[in-house]
C-alpha cells in the first residue's frame, strides 16, 4: 500500500468505509491542496478517479459513485484555473459512462456534473474534444418516456439543462465542432420544441396558477422555454437559418400550423430572442416557406401567414430588412393563388381523381389572414416605404387588357374581380398611415388607377376606393366624426380639427382637386351605390373641405354640391328613386355642413331654412330618412321646387358680400367628360382600353392613306345637321364592333392587327431618319461610288491617313 503513489493513495482515502458517511471531507482538502500544489498530476488524479468510477458503476456500488462525482466536481471548481485541459478528458469520460447508464438517477447524477463543467470558463481553447455524443444523449433524455411520470420529468428536465451546457460550452469556442451545423440543431431544436409542445399540453390539464407551487414553476416547459431562448440570444447572422429550419420541419412534421397558437408562440419566442438586426432573415424563411407550401391545404398556409403577422409585428423594432417588396410580392402571390383555387376547386389546374378537396371557407379565411399580414407589414415601414408599397400593389392589380400577365390563370373574369377586391383590400390596409404632404402620399401614378376603379359597376370595388382616399386624405383623425351622414344645426359638436392649408396641399388640390370632384359626381351617379357608399362620399367631401380646403376649393365644393342637386333633380339620367333622394339628402348634409365651417351668416340662414321647409313638407330630402334602415322615400319626384331647393343665385350672392369670386360661384358646375366617362356604365376597365385602342387606330396613319381629304360643301353640311342623330348610331355602333372585336376576336388576330400598325410606324421611322440623319464629316474625304458620284461615309479611326504634322 505504501507503494502506490501519492496521489492514489490521497484519492482512496476520501472514499468511507461505509459509502452512507458521504465523502470524507478532511482528506478530499489534502487531495485539492495536492491538486493545486502540483497541477501536473491532475491528468493521472482524474484517470484514476474515473477507473475507480468505472468499476463501482460495472458492481452497482452507486453509493461510491455519488461521492467519486462529488469529488469530481470540486476538483474542478478548484483547479479550473490552471491546466483543466489535463483534467477534463478523464472527467467527461465519467459523465459519458453515467449518462449510458440505464439508472435515471445516475444520468441526472452524470448530467448535474456536465451542467457544471459547462458553466466554467477555460482560459484556453481546446480542438480535441467532441461532445456529439452529449448532444444525442441529452436530446435522447428529453424525449424520455420513463414510465413513472415524476422520474420522466425529473430526466427530461436533465437533458433541457444538459443540452443547455453543451451550447455554453460550445457557442463561443471557435475551435470547437460548430454547433449550429444542421446535425446538430436537427437533434437539438426538436427536443427543445418536444418538451414545449408536451409542456403546453399538461400545463392545460394543470391546476390554476393560485394552487402552482414551487415545483410546479419550475416546469420542464419553462426550463425549456429559457434554454430556447438563450440558444437563439446567441446566434449570429449566419446560424439564424440552420436555427430556425428544424422549427420549421418540426411544425410541418407534426401537423402545428393549422392549430395557429403553438406556431405562433414559438416564432414569438424566436423574434423577441434573437438580435433585432436579423429579424428579416426570419421572415425571409417563413416567406419561402409559404411559398413552397403554396399547394398545401389552406389551413396550412393560413397557419404560417398568421404566424408571419406575429413575426411582423415584433420585426418593427428592427428591420423588415432589405427586400420590402419581395415579402409583398410574395403575399400577394399567395393571395391571387388562393383566389384562383377557390375558384377552379383544384390546385394544379386540372381535375385529377386525387387533387385534394378544396374547401371555399377556409380559402376565404387564408385570404382574409394574408390581407392582415399585409397590414401588419405596412405597419412596420416608414412614410416614404408606404408610398412605394402602395404603388407596388396598384401595378399588381389585374385590369383586363393591360395586365394580362397578372390576372388569374384558370379563374376567368370572377377570378379578376375578386383578386381586385382583395388587392383594394391590401391596400386599405396600407394607406393607414398619416403624411403631412399630400404630393407625396397619392402621387399621380398612383391616384389616376386608383380613381380608374372607382368608375367600374363593381360597388364593392367603388366602395374600396373610396376607403383608400379617405384614410390617405384624413391627417387629423376627422374620418370617424363623419360617419353618420346628418344635418345638426350646429357642428361645432363634432370637434373637428381644422388645420391650415400648407402650400402642398394647395398644390395637390390645384393638380388633382377637378379629378376629385368629377369621381364624386359620377359615384353619385351610379345606380348600384348604397348607404355605404353615400356615407363615404359625404365623407370624403367633410375631409376635402376641414383637411384640403382653400377660398377656391370651397367654391368649388359648393359648386359640386349644387350640381349634385341638379343631378338628383333631372330626368334625363333616368335615375331611381332611392338614388335620386340619397343626392338630395346628401347635397343637403353637406351644403349644411360647409356654410358652418365657411361662417357667413347668410349663408348658413339660406341654408337652414331650405331644410326647415325639408323637414316640414319633404322629410325624405333629407338623410336622417334617406340613410337608415328602413328609408322613408317618396312615391315619385316632381314636385320638388320652389323652397326645397338651394339657389345657386341665393348663395352666390350671399357669399360675393363676402368676398368669395362671385363669377365662378355663378357658373354651373359641369364634370369634365373624357373618353373613359363616357363608358361609365361598362362592366370593366378593359372596355376603355378597347376604346382607346379604337380611337388610335382611327388616328393611325395607315387609316390616313386610306381615307382621301373629304370635300366639305353646302350640301355636306347640311347632310351633318339632318343626319347627324342616324350618325351617331352608327358611330355608337362601329364603336360596339371594336369594342366586340377586342374583346371576342382570338389572339392571333389581335396580335397581326397590332404587329401591321407596328411595322408601318417603323418603316415610316426609317423613312424620316434616312431624310434627316446625315453621316459625321470624315477626315479621309469622299469616296467615289461606281457612278462617279461622290459618296460620303464614315471611316473608323485606325483607317484615317492623318498628315505627318498630327502625328506625335
Amino acid at each position: 500500500l505504501y507503494f502506490e503513489p501519492r496521489y492514489k493513495r490521497l484519492v482512496d482515502n476520501i472514499f468511507p468505509e461505509d459509502p452512507e458517511d458521504g465523502l470524507v471531507k478532511a482528506n478530499m482538502e489534502k487531495l485539492t491542496f495536492y491538486a493545486l500544489s502540483a497541477p501536473e498530476k491532475l491528468d493521472r488524479i482524474g484517470a484514476y478517479l474515473s477507473e475507480r468510477l468505472s468499476r463501482d458503476v460495472a458492481r452497482h456500488r452507486y453509493g461510491y459513485v455519488c461521492i467519486a462525482m462529488e469529488a469530481l466536481d470540486q476538483l474542478l471548481m478548484a483547479c479550473h484555473c490552471q491546466s483543466i485541459n489535463l483534467f477534463v478528458e478523464s472527467f467527461l469520460k465519467m459523465v459519458r459512462k453515467l449518462l449510458e447508464s440505464d439508472k435515471p438517477n445516475l444520468q441526472i447524477l452524470g448530467t448535474n456534473s456536465f451542467v457544471k463543467f459547462a458553466n466554467i470558463e477555460e482560459d484556453t481553447a481546446s480542438y480535441h474534444r467532441s461532445y456529439d455524443f452529449f448532444v444525442s444523449r441529452f436530446s435522447e433524455m428529453c424525449h424520455s418516456s420513463y414510465e413513472d411520470p415524476d422520474i420522466r420529468t425529473k430526466i427530461r428536465m436533465a437533458g433541457i439543462k444538459g443540452l443547455q451546457g453543451v451550447v455554453r460550452k460550445t457557442v463561443n469556442d471557435e475551435l470547437q465542432a460548430n454547433i449550429w451545423d444542421p446535425q446538430h440543431m436537427d437533434k437539438i431544436v426538436p427536443s427543445l420544441l418536444f418538451n414545449l409542445q408536451s409542456g403546453e399540453r399538461t400545463e392545460s390539464r394543470s391546476p390554476s396558477p393560485l394552487q402552482a407551487s414551487e415545483k410546479e414553476k419550475e416546469s420542464p416547459m419553462e426550463l425549456t422555454e429559457r434554454c430556447f431562448r438563450e440558444l437563439l440570444g446567441r446566434a449570429a447572422y449566419g446560424n439564424i437559418k440552420n436555427a430556425v429550419t428544424p422549427v420549421l420541419m418540426h411544425l410541418d412534421n407534426h401537423s402545428l400550423w393549422e392549430g395557429k397558437s403553438f406556431a405562433v408562440r414559438c416564432f414569438k419566442i424566436i423574434m423577441y430572442s434573437i438580435q433585432s438586426q436579423h429579424s428579416h432573415l426570419v421572415i425571409q424563411q417563413l416567406l419561402g416557406h409559404l411559398d413552397a407550401n403554396s399547394k398545401n391545404s389552406a389551413t396550412v398556409r393560413a397557419g404560417i401567414v398568421e404566424v408571419l403577422l406575429e413575426a411582423a409585428a415584433i420585426a418593427a423594432s428592427g428591420s423588415v430588412g432589405p427586400t420590402v417588396l419581395e415579402v409583398f410580392n410574395t403575399l400577394l402571390r399567395q393571395l391571387r393563388l388562393s383566389v384562383d383555387y377557390e375558384l377552379t376547386g383544384t390546385y394544379d389546374g386540372n381535375t385529377n381523381i386525387g387533387t385534394k378537396i378544396i374547401k371555399a371557407h377556409e380559402e376565404r379565411q387564408l385570404q382574409e389572414a394574408v390581407i392582415r399580414t399585409i397590414g401588419s407589414f405596412a405597419n412596420t415601414l416608414p412614410t416614404y416605404q408606404r408610398s412605394e408599397v402602395m404603388l407596388f400593389i396598384m401595378g399588381k392589380i389585374p385590369v383586363p387588357g393591360v395586365h394580362p400577365a397578372l390576372t388569374s390563370t384558370g379563374s376567368g373574369p370572377e377570378g379578376t374581380r375578386m383578386i381586385q377586391i382583395m388587392l383594394l383590400k391590401s391596400l386599405v390596409q396600407v394607406t393607414g398611415f398619416q403624411t403631412t404632404n399630400m404630393l407625396t402620399a397619392l402621387p399621380s401614378s398612383f391616384l389616376e388607377p386608383l380613381l380608374s376603379f372607382s368608375l367600374t359597376e363593381d360597388p364593392e370595388v367603388r366602395l374600396l376606393v373610396l376607403q383608400i382616399l379617405l384614410s390617405l386624405i384624413d391627417r387629423h383623425d376627422n374620418r370617424p366624426k363623419f360617419a353618420n351622414i346628418s344635418s345638426i344645426s350646429d357642428i361645432s359638436m363634432l370637434k373637428l380639427k381644422v388645420d391650415k392649408c400648407s402650400r402642398q396641399d394647395n398644390l395637390f388640390m390645384k393638380k388633382h382637386g377637378q379629378q376629385l370632384y368629377r369621381h364624386i359626381y359620377l359615384g353619385c351617379k351610379e345606380q348600384s351605390s348604397g348607404r355605404q357608399h353615400y356615407e363615404s362620399l359625404f365623407a370624403l367631401l367633410g375631409l376635402l373641405s376641414v383637411e384640403l380646403a382653400n377660398e377656391e376649393v370651397v367654391v368649388d365644393l359648393i359648386r359640386l354640391a349644387l350640381a349634385l342637386q341638379d343631378l338628383a333633380l333631372s330626368t334625363d339620367e333616368g335615375l331611381p328613386v332611392y338614388t335620386r333622394c340619397a343626392v338630395h339628402a346628401l347635397a343637403a348634409a353637406y351644403l349644411n355642413l360647409i356654410c358652418q365651417l365657411t361662417t357667413v351668416p347668410a349663408f348658413c340662414q339660406h341654408i337652414h331654412e331650405v331644410i326647415e321647409v325639408r323637414q316640414k313638407n319633404t322629410p325624405y330630402l333629407l338623410p336622417e330618412d334617406v340613410f337608415v334602415d328602413n328609408p322613408k322615400l317618396a312615391s315619385s319626384l316632381e314636385k320638388v321646387e320652389g323652397d326645397v331647393l338651394f339657389l345657386q343665385s341665393k348663395i352666390t350672392e350671399v357669399l360675393g358680400g363676402s368676398g368669395y369670386n362671385t363669377e365662378r360661384l355663378a357658373t354651373p358646375y359641369v364634370p369634365q367628360y373624357t373618353d373613359e366617362d363616357r363608358l361609365s356604365k361598362r362592366k370593366s376597365i378593359g372596355e376603355t382600353i378597347s376604346l382607346q385602342v379604337e380611337v388610335e387606330s382611327r388616328n393611325s396613319p395607315e387609316k390616313e392613306e386610306r381615307t382621301p381629304a373629304e370635300e366639305i360643301t353646302f350640301e355636306t353640311l347640311k347632310n351633318a345637321i339632318v343626319d347627324s342623330v342616324g350618325m351617331e348610331e352608327q358611330e355608337r355602333e362601329r364603336r360596339r364592333q371594336v369594342v366586340e372585336k377586342f374583346q371576342k376576336a382570338p389572339f392571333e388576330e389581335i396580335a397581326a392587327h397590332c404587329g401591321a400598325r407596328a411595322s408601318m410606324l417603323q418603316s415610316k421611322l426609317n423613312q424620316i431618319f434616312e431624310i434627316t440623319i446625315r453621316p459625321p464629316p470624315s477626315p479621309s474625304g469622299t469616296i467615289s461610288s461606281g457612278y462617279g458620284q461622290s459618296q460620303s461615309r464614315s471611316v473608323p479611326i485606325y483607317e484615317m491617313k492623318f498628315p505627318d504634322l498630327c502625328v506625335y
